[in-house]
Parts: structure tokens; C-alpha cells; sequence
């Protein structure tokens, strides 16, 4: 079991940045997921909206609810408070919570992108109601940086996310590389600094050229934190479910699988349902 150091807050980010030590960001939608991600000792835990496609059976992250977000953001604060497998109740485990990693929640579509007040609203629901210490949203246009401000001002720290952000595929026309061209390149850097300048203590760089994430990095004060961007970032952000091999088929480009669980819980099933039918389960071992 890592021992794990103090809590992870907002202001460590900035400082995790100027020591040159990488961030390690990884997604989480239900509490046996958040509790075994905190014990893993990631620096933060997302619940993404990336949820809708995850978990809920979706074809992209669109559907997805305040209401969802509220749901699983809740279910990984409550696994984060339990102690991790096999960790008995310490001194030290009281101290910190059984917590480690700073969890940050999505704001999905439709919850802040038709009014500045609707996006404080939801965000400070997430905080109040949802148990996260902060929020993601995507884009940096005038709405999103006011947004950013009220939200910042009322005390929600926000991370921001730019590149191939998800609720815009539409205007994408899929999951495509973002910033390509030197003038979509220039926009996106633009628009890292006015994230910036807005009040956002870190940003996502999702699938868009290494160089330009490096650009980006080096040129911005908080932390970048890459999906697809290249080694170049303040840090990494990836989804575990990528991660462990919950779908059959190749990963994808921009991920590493560390896993095959997916295989695993298929075969565990099939033996158990094996195992009925040939009536070796249960046996006396198994009766009251």
C-alpha cells in the first residue's frame, strides 16, 4: 500500500508546476472506483462527464445531467472516504479523511452554457451537494470566462479544458485533432491565456499536437494537463476505463491499457454461471 502524502489542494497545482513534478489525474464514477483511485495515490480524481459513455450507455457525453453528475460525484466522495482494502483505522488515516486526491467534477452540457447563472448555480451545487473540492468546464469564450469569474468569486475552483473538448463534437464533426493549423494553433493558445487570466487554476489539453501542447505549457502559469497532447504537459489525465481494458478492440492512440479487466469479469461470470448449472455452486460451504 503507497503511503500517501497530505491532501491534494488547489494551490498545490501551482505548486506541483514550478517544482516541475507531473500531475496524475485519472477519472472515477463510483465509489469502489474512487476509493481504489485514492489509495492508488493519484494527485486527482475526475468524474467526468465522460460518465454518459463509461457507464450509462450513451454514444457520447451529451445526455448527461446535472443530475448525473451530482449522482456519481457523490457516489466517488463517499469511496474516497472509505479506507482503502485492507487499511485499518489509524491515527493518521482519521487526520486525513481516507482522503488523498482532489476530486474535480464536470459540468455537463447544458448546465452553464445558456447563462452565467446557471453555470455558478451548478457548480456550486457540485461543491455543496456533490462533495467535489472543484469543477471542469469546457471552452473559453466571453460566457465561460465570466462564468469562471462568478464561479471563482463565490469560492469554486474551476479547471478548464480546451482542444477536442467532448460537448462540442457536433461542431467538430466527431473526436477529431484539434489546433492543426497554425491560426486554430494561435486561437487555442489565445484562449489558454484567457482561461488563465479568468481565474482557472489548471487547464485540459485534449488531442492536439505535442508541440503545440509544449507551446502552451510552457508559456501558461497553472498547470496543463494532457489527454493526447504529448509528454510535454504538467501532467496526465486519462480515463480508467481506457486504462483497464473495460472494451474489447485496440485502445485508443492516445491511451495506455494497463489491464484486461473487462476480460476478466466476463470469464468470472461465465465460470460462476458454469459452475450453477453443473450445481457445484453453492455447496456446503457456502449454505447456513
Amino acid at each position: 500500500m503507497p503511503t500517501l502524502p497530505q491532501r491534494v489542494s488547489v494551490p498545490m497545482f501551482a505548486a506541483r508546476k514550478a517544482k516541475r513534478l507531473p500531475l496524475v489525474v485519472v477519472t472515477a464514477y463510483d465509489a469502489p472506483q474512487g476509493r481504489l483511485a485514492d489509495a492508488a495515490g493519484v494527485d486527482a480524481i475526475l468524474v467526468g462527464d465522460s460518465v454518459g459513455m463509461t457507464t450509462l450507455g450513451y454514444d457520447s457525453t451529451l445526455p448527461v445531467t446535472l443530475d448525473d453528475m451530482l449522482l456519481h460525484t457523490r457516489a466517488v466522495a463517499r469511496g474516497q472516504a472509505a479506507l482503502p482494502i485492507g487499511e485499518k483505522p489509524s491515527e493518521a488515516s482519521v487526520v486525513r479523511g481516507a482522503h488523498h486526491a482532489l476530486l474535480i467534477a464536470d459540468l455537463p452540457f447544458g448546465s452553464y452554457g445558456a447563462s452565467v447563472e446557471d453555470g455558478v448555480r451548478a457548480g456550486m451545487r457540485l461543491i455543496a451537494h456533490g462533495g467535489a473540492q472543484a469543477v471542469k468546464l469546457e471552452g473559453a469564450g466571453p460566457l465561460m470566462r465570466e462564468t469562471t469569474r462568478r464561479l471563482v468569486d463565490v469560492g469554486v475552483p474551476v479547471m478548464g479544458h480546451l482542444g477536442m473538448t467532448p460537448q462540442s463534437l457536433h461542431r467538430f464533426g466527431g473526436f477529431k485533432v484539434q489546433g492543426k493549423s497554425d491560426t486554430a494553433a494561435d486561437a487555442l493558445f489565445a484562449d489558454a491565456h484567457a482561461m488563465a487570466e479568468a481565474g482557472m487554476f489548471a487547464v485540459v489539453l485534449e488531442v492536439i499536437p505535442a508541440a503545440l501542447a509544449q507551446r502552451v505549457t510552457d508559456a501558461l502559469p497553472i498547470p496543463t494537463i494532457g489527454i493526447g497532447a504529448g509528454a510535454g504537459c504538467d501532467g496526465q489525465v486519462q480515463v480508467l476505463h481506457d486504462l483497464l481494458g473495460f472494451d474489447e478492440g485496440a485502445p485508443y492512440k492516445h491511451t495506455r491499457r494497463y489491464a484486461n479487466i473487462g476480460a476478466t469479469i466476463q470469464a468470472a461470470i461465465a465460470a460462476y454461471a458454469a459452475d450453477v448449472r453443473a450445481c457445484r455452486f453453492p455447496t456446503s460451504d457456502n449454505a447456513f
